[in-house]
């Protein structure tokens, strides 16, 4: 696979045992010294810090095959070969600068964890700069009336769409997309968010996204799929069942409602509305942010609020509004929920302010044979707050679905 620049390393005297050869203990620092200067040579010694993650040592393999004395100049060669959906492998090699003898030979495995200690999926910056291969991500475009839809694909399989909330895209899935190998993978930036196109003159009510959706579907050549969507996305859903239920084998509601908006609550779309109109985009962001994250979430991960921001940033205020209106103007699903005939399940944040576990029960008491998952430490966000707790509630679900016709 691919190499990091090769660095060269000077053995120091107290890093001598007492017979005067470079110490066993003192060769694994100096290959760590060799790996962080390589990316220190090339993307940034802090490319794990500015992604929020970090890599931890998991196993390392040594094989010492000759000696090395002070003041011997060592070059280091690093070479990528191995990568996992939250791991990766090195290969280092040290030889002898003057003589080119093999001095040692080590395999190590690392796993990308977070602030927290969790294991979350290798970031593509990371990748990129360890010389790792994407993993078969495809973000292919996708003509749909009035506009166009950015649409990653990962993997093949049966099919598992994922759907962003409102002010987000498909980035939000990070951690959903890096895993379910078995599963195609397929996450849309709906119409005015993420890196679509705009709307063309063609209104982007819920009808008009659920049709997009579809329209998504056709053009990957998927007649039926797992449908997951997070708060806005989970709206999406329930129209997505009215007007294509044929198309759906399973649904997974994420921090989501079936009711429709209050009075007050079309007055505060409103008032967003007019506050993206106003002052664009990130304000947006900014207003809701507080009521977005856990408390715990917020300390242990203040990555994520950054990660909000950009999503934000990248959604357009015409789409923003548009989105807004639609949301406004939703009906109430509650009496549909009844009518649902496929597997479903419901998960959401413990401390999710914006729908409440209360709320959240509700929507799964609505549906037959679905229930509701509580994910603690998490808000509005818990994919992105909690994903491995979320991700292994999404696998006992595809687990126990029935075989796909």
């Amino acid at each position: 696979m691919s190499t990091l620049p090769a660095v060269d390393i000077t053995v120091y005297p107290y890093e001598c045992d007492a017979f005067g050869r470079l110490n066993q203990a003192a060769c694994l620092q100096l290959l760590e010294r060799a790996r962080w200067e390589s990316l220190t040579g090339g993307p940034g010694a802090d490319v794990f810090t500015r992604n929020g993650v970090w890599p931890a040592a998991r196993h390392t393999s040594i094989a010492y095959e000759a000696s090395a004395l002070p003041g011997d100049v060592l070059r280091v060669e690093i070479e990528t070969v191995k990568r996992g959906t939250t791991s990766f492998g090195l290969r280092q090699r040290a030889t002898r600068v003057r003589d080119g003898v093999l001095i040692v030979e080590a395999e190590l495995a690392f796993v990308c964890v977070d602030r927290i200690g969790r294991p979350v999926p290798v970031p593509d910056e990371v990748g990129r700069a360890l010389g790792m291969p994407t993993g078969g991500r495809d973000v292919r475009r996708v003509h749909v009336e009035g506009g166009e839809l950015a649409v990653e694909v990962r993997g093949t399989g049966p099919a598992l769409v994922f759907i962003h909330g409102f002010p987000l895209d498909r980035s939000m899935w990070r951690h959903q997309l890096a895993g379910f190998g078995r599963w195609q993978r397929i996450a849309p930036d709906l119409r005015g968010f993420g890196h679509s196109a705009g709307h063309g003159g063609v209104a982007a009510t819920l009808a008009r996204h659920a049709d997009d959706v579809a329209a998504v579907l056709d053009a990957l050549g998927i007649r039926r799929a797992v449908l997951c969507g997070l708060s806005m996305g989970g709206y999406l859903l329930l129209e997505f069942w009215r007007r294509h239920a044929e198309r759906v084998r399973a649904l997974v509601f994420a921090d989501t409602k079936a009711e429709a908006d209050s009075a007050e609550g079309k007055r505060g779309r409103d008032a967003m509305a007019a506050l993206a109109e106003r002052e664009g985009s990130l304000a947006v962001a900014e207003r809701m942010l507080p009521k977005m994250l856990a408390a715990a979430s917020a300390v242990a991960q203040p990555e994520l609020a950054g990660a909000v921001r950009e999503m934000a940033f990248r959604a357009s205020v015409p789409g923003i509004v548009a989105a807004l209106a639609a949301l406004r103007d939703r009906v109430d699903s509650r009496g549909l929920l009844a009518h649902i005939r496929v597997p479903a399940v419901v998960v959401g944040g413990a401390e999710d302010a914006l729908t409440p576990p209360a709320v959240m029960q509700a929507l799964a008491d609505g549906i037959p044979g679905a229930r509701f998952v509580s994910i603690p430490a998490a808000g509005h966000l818990a994919p992105l707050e909690q994903p491995l707790a979320v991700n292994r509630v999404l696998s006992e679900f595809l687990d126990g679905l029935p075989a796909s016709d």
